[in-house]
């Protein structure tokens, strides 16, 4: 069964854990790519001084006007209340937002997809509601159709490229795509989750201590034990 809008806003720490086992379809080429999520960090903005919405200097008023008017052509059909969307993230202190992490505000089950280093995408699943700037990003997947051609999906740059996914599928609904969503895959009483901090995030102060970080015990994919 597909999953709906109401998995995905749910509270952003239920939902990393309860992704672990869901299937991820993509559709490419007429062929389908599928994999089970095996390992999952939540980023809980803006408080959180891992997340991109988080900034020490609070953003000026009039700039966060302008960014949202100058993207609002592409966010539009993926709001529901305009209004409310945009005062929330106006009036919500040490908010930080930019062209890119925009999405991350987007109602749970949207895709907040971005490029680090210049040549690795990084795919995140937007949670909680709209005007919040929350997310899980997904790890690894272990392969359920796997082609030794294809790539080992240990980890969040492998897993871009084993999705076929770019910058194209930022901010498209999981909930309503025809190229790419998720199905129910195991109950998560038959999963042994471990969880600790999370990879790379050393500059986030005490936030880097948090235990954010879920992933299948014993699983073969998972990109750092």
């Amino acid at each position: 069964m597909r999953l709906r809008r109401n998995f995905f806003t749910r509270p952003t720490l239920r939902v990393a854990k309860d992704l672990l086992g869901q299937l991820i379809i993509r559709k490419y080429n007429n062929k389908l790519i599928i994999g089970k999520i095996v390992e999952t960090e939540a980023y809980i903005g803006p408080n959180d001084k891992a997340s991109h919405a988080y900034t020490k200097k609070e953003q000026r008023i009039n700039e966060k006007i302008k960014i949202l008017n100058n993207n609002w052509n592409r966010i539009k059909k993926w709001v529901d209340n305009k209004d409310k969307f945009f005062k929330k993230i106006i009036t919500t202190k040490k908010c930080k937002i930019t062209s890119r992490n925009l999405a991350e505000y987007l109602s749970g089950g949207h895709i907040y997809i971005y490029l680090i280093y210049g040549n690795y995408y990084q795919f995140n699943i937007t949670t909680f509601k709209e005007g919040y700037p929350e997310c899980v990003l997904i790890r690894a997947l272990e392969p359920i159709n796997y082609k030794k051609k294809w790539i080992k999906p240990n980890g969040p740059g492998k897993l871009c490229e084993f999705l076929k996914l770019d910058k194209s599928f930022w901010g498209v609904d999981l909930c309503t795509s025809k190229d790419i969503f998720l199905v129910s895959g195991e109950k998560n009483k038959k999963i042994d989750i471990i969880k600790t901090k999370r990879i790379g995030i050393d500059y986030a102060e005490e936030y880097k201590e948090k235990l954010w970080r879920f992933y299948i015990k014993n699983n073969n994919y998972v990109s750092k034990k």
